[in-house]
């Protein structure tokens, strides 16, 4: 195994496609496919499943990419470290679900620091990629919510990469949507209300769990649903199809604009009604001052 052969794990999985990761990494793509194979085979598991399409991780390929990540990580910092032709600069990075809050405290802390001494970086993506991002160090911080579903399953999966919860708050369950839409002077939205409207999720991708999804009540069998990937989207999903997405009610007017509406949903009948919100590090590092005041602006936005 060679750290070239991580490099090319990690650049198919992003592109999801072995000739668009030969073409950016400048490699043939026989030569490309051949690597790969080779790895699979010393390894003894299959990563890609291949199709017309492009390929996908197998659950194989998911868990050796999560480690792949974390290797290729450590290599470029290393590397970083020892350059002297690259300007040294010190580094915080947050991944977080799709939360606007988030984005708000990341805000204040580089409102704070000299964005000349810092490389800052925030990640709104997937849950299993907000794991994966804080074990290998590509950032500090990450945020992300358990319930009594999915809270065994995060456990289990922060405990396999050396990472720790600290919860921060907890909320109850709202529908959140647009202030123009048929159910937004309700002073309480029920789940019979919703099925005229579709329920808006965020991906997290083909082999992901109902475990990883950023929204609770993951399992309840939805008459429309809409998938997006980002929040701009979800967003003018709300306005354009009246499309919902059941959320912590912790919403910022400065980022997403006072269009929108957090209501009260009614649980009634469901053993999950609380949301818990908190950030993860790994157990084996010190948080350093931009993650310390990071955390010190989320306190004060939830708490």
């Amino acid at each position: 195994m060679t750290i070239q052969q991580l490099h090319y794990i990690i650049t198919i999985a992003e592109q999801g496609s072995i000739n668009k990761a030969a073409s950016l990494l400048y490699t043939a793509q026989p030569s490309l496919t051949s690597a790969v194979r080779e790895l699979e085979k010393e390894l003894g598991i299959t990563i890609f499943h291949r199709s017309g399409r492009g390929v996908t991780l197998t659950p194989d390929g998911e868990e050796f990419l999560m480690y792949a990540r974390g290797v290729y990580s450590g290599f470029c910092e290393l590397r970083e470290r020892y350059n002297e032709d690259v300007p040294q600069r010190r580094k915080f990075g947050v991944s977080t679900q799709h939360y606007s809050f988030a984005v708000k405290a990341f805000m204040a802390v580089v409102d704070h620091y000299d964005t000349a001494e810092y490389e800052f970086a925030i990640r709104e993506t997937k849950t299993k990629e907000v794991i994966s991002d804080v074990a290998a160090l590509r950032s500090e911080v990450g945020i992300l919510y358990m319930s009594q579903f999915n809270r065994a399953a995060i456990t289990k999966l922060l405990r396999s990469n050396s990472l720790e919860f600290y919860p921060l708050t907890q909320c109850g369950v709202f529908v959140y949507l647009w202030a123009g839409h048929p159910l937004a002077n309700k002073q309480m939205i029920g789940i019979d209300d919703l099925s005229s409207y579709p329920c808006l999720s965020f991906e997290q991708g083909e082999m992901s769990s109902f475990y990883l999804a950023e929204e609770i009540l993951s399992t309840h069998i939805y008459s429309r649903t809409i998938k997006a990937c980002d929040r701009a989207t979800m967003l003018n999903l709300m306005k354009g199809v009246n499309g919902y997405t059941l959320c912590c009610g912790i919403i910022s007017e400065e980022l997403n604009g006072s269009d929108y509406k957090a209501i009260p949903f009614d649980t009634t009948g469901y053993d999950e009604d609380t949301m818990e919100i908190g950030y993860i590090k790994r157990k084996d590092t010190v948080m350093g001052k931009p993650a310390q005041m990071y955390i010190e602006e989320l306190k004060k936005i939830l708490l």
